[in-house]
């Protein structure tokens, strides 16, 4: 998966290098634009080893390591292991999040309610993470996760409102599987929006929580 960027020789001294940290059964997982994504155990754990990539021209592993520390105890995002560096390349170990993206997932009730409410929380924190309405970094099992901080910072915050976009409110397979499993219809489209905007105002979520719960 990843042989085009990284020589044979050098995957197998990462591995090593990985093995003598208590690294179990490393494979490769996925591959975004700045980083390649490893999964396997440590310590009868399940977990993901992030890698940055060698022909990306930034490396966010530092911001995004420092953001989990931010995040620790709050159950928004796995808890971070280690960071640091691999012959001049950053990488981080985290806690496996169990689930599937919600591109792809069967979504409940209590799990819009988890992402209305963990997305508020970073709002609250300062933390915007960028990548909210992409969908595949908000992962469904039993509860919610959100991952990969690459993109985010400390800046102005808008993840409730986007995810309420992305769930609700645009044109997409994830916003069109949702109104079809709740019967949603365009009076309630139209109150989830005056909720949404009320929140930009005032910061305010039960309202966008009280229409989610009485789906």
């Amino acid at each position: 998966m990843f042989e085009h960027l990284f020589p044979r020789e050098r995957f197998q001294r990462f591995y090593k290098f990985l093995e003598e940290k208590g690294f179990e059964n490393p494979s490769p997982f996925s591959k975004g634009t700045t980083s390649l994504i490893f999964k396997g155990k440590m310590h009868e754990e399940n977990v993901i080893i992030k890698l940055a990539r060698p022909d990306s021209p930034r490396y966010n592993l530092s911001r995004e390591a420092e953001i989990i520390k931010v995040l620790e105890g709050r159950g928004i995002t796995p808890a971070l292991i280690e960071y640091g560096t691999f012959e001049g390349l950053d990488y981080l170990i985290r806690r496996f999040a169990p689930g599937e993206p919600i591109l792809y997932a069967d979504v409940e009730k209590q799990h819009l309610i988890e992402i209305v409410k963990k997305t508020a929380l970073l709002d609250a924190l300062g933390i915007d993470h960028g990548q909210i309405q992409g969908g595949k970094h908000i992962i469904i099992g039993k509860g919610v996760w959100i991952i990969d901080f690459e993109k985010a910072g400390f800046r102005k915050p808008k993840n409730l409102t986007s995810a309420i976009a992305m769930l609700f409110l645009n044109d997409n397979s994830i916003s069109k599987r949702i109104i079809t499993k709740f019967g949603l219809n365009s009076d309630f489209l139209s109150l989830i929006m005056e909720a949404a905007e009320e929140y930009k105002r005032s910061r305010n979520v039960e309202g966008i929580l009280s229409l989610i719960s009485s789906l």
